[in-house]
């Protein structure tokens, strides 16, 4: 049911979502990640907006990416709790200390799936400042499970004149940053630091502005 609700979803909304965003997609390295995912993959990006979910939706057409969504977005009103009960998405209660989000997770994960996370955990008013502090659960559910992440950087241009640009990283295994010198606490901190570090680099591939005119 989940799978027929998105690619509905997709394929009713895909020529809407082309005229907001008009999207231009740029690699890392290609040869190692584009489009198209095989197998079970963690995919984190930035958060600017509420539409960064259908940015990531329709940059990866081909599967299915059930996003951790807080749970204030179920609060909204009833078509919205429907919405995203119907794509699959996995709550998380960011004022509870219960981690039962990270349980489904993996569930979704074991079975060849893929985890859509934004690990600054809210929408960041101010992007030109930099990255907010991200969350470790991602880290951590990477190496408890072996997914690889997939690291993307969408520059949150929506219903603009502008079009929206996203890099899309190459694959990102965990488990060989792991340094058995330190704790797991260290690791896990380290880790995710380098995973911001790494969406921060990719930012940095974006198109300069008058780049993306040329490109227009």
């Amino acid at each position: 049911m989940v799978a027929l609700f998105n690619y509905f979803t997709k394929i009713t909304s895909w020529f809407l979502w082309a005229m907001v965003a008009r999207s231009k997609f740029h690699y890392e390295d290609r040869t190692r990640q584009g489009r198209k995912i095989k197998g079970k993959a963690i995919v984190i990006s930035n958060h600017t907006s509420v539409w960064d979910f259908g940015a990531l939706m329709f940059l990866f057409p081909f599967r299915i990416l059930r996003c951790v969504v807080a749970e204030i977005m179920y609060k909204k009103n009833p078509f919205m709790t429907f919405f995203l009960k119907g794509l699959g998405s996995v709550r998380v209660d960011r004022n509870n200390p219960d981690f039962a989000f990270i349980g489904k997770c993996k569930s979704i994960l074991e079975k060849g799936g893929i985890v859509e996370i934004f690990p600054e955990s809210r929408i960041n008013a101010t992007p030109d400042e930099g990255l907010l502090p991200f969350k470790p659960s991602v880290t951590y559910l990477a190496l408890e499970t072996g997914a690889p992440i997939i690291p993307v950087y969408t520059d949150g241009r929506y219903f603009t004149k502008e079009r929206n640009h996203i890099v899309v990283g190459a694959p990102i295994d965990v488990r060989q940053l792991y340094d058995e010198s330190r704790s797991e606490k260290e690791n896990i901190a380290v880790i995710t630091q380098y995973l911001r570090g790494k969406i921060h680099e990719l930012r940095n591939q974006i198109p300069s502005e008058a780049e993306k005119n040329q490109g227009k």
